[in-house]
């Protein structure tokens, strides 16, 4: 069997980063999830959010783990069979949930966090456009 890492090097990295980055933070939020509430409940208290913190941290949590699962799946997708369609839609869903949590981050105001959310998204971005 002819293992197709080294045809898709970059795209295989991409994709481990993306697992590494949403699977730990799901798992995270899954592990510490009074924690991570408790935090966010101060983070979001003076924006649109405040009110339903709890139903912004689900939606995070369940993008969060299908971008880490999808992204997982398409790794060994990519590496075993050079087929493309899990990556891609890890990618997809990964650069959807970042989006997310830029907006969470701008609406409270934390434009340093938005900055870090950024960091996140142009290596997500590039990873669709080397699936395309």
């Amino acid at each position: 069997m002819h293992l197709h890492f080294y045809d898709n090097t970059a795209e295989c990295l991409l994709l481990a980063f993306l697992v590494i980055v949403f699977l730990q933070s799901g798992i995270d939020k899954i592990v510490d999830w009074s924690g991570n509430l408790s935090w966010l409940r101060g983070h979001f208290s003076k924006s649109v959010f405040k009110n339903v913190v709890p139903l912004v941290l689900g939606i995070i949590l369940v993008m969060e783990v299908v971008s880490g699962v999808f992204s997982l799946i398409g790794l060994a997708h990519l590496i075993l069979f050079d087929e493309t369609l899990f990556a891609w839609y890890g990618a997809l869903f990964s650069g959807i949930a970042l989006l997310m949590l830029l907006l969470g981050q701008r609406l409270a105001k934390d434009y340093e966090g938005a900055k870090t959310i950024v960091i996140y998204l142009m290596p997500t971005v590039f990873l669709l456009f080397l699936l395309q």
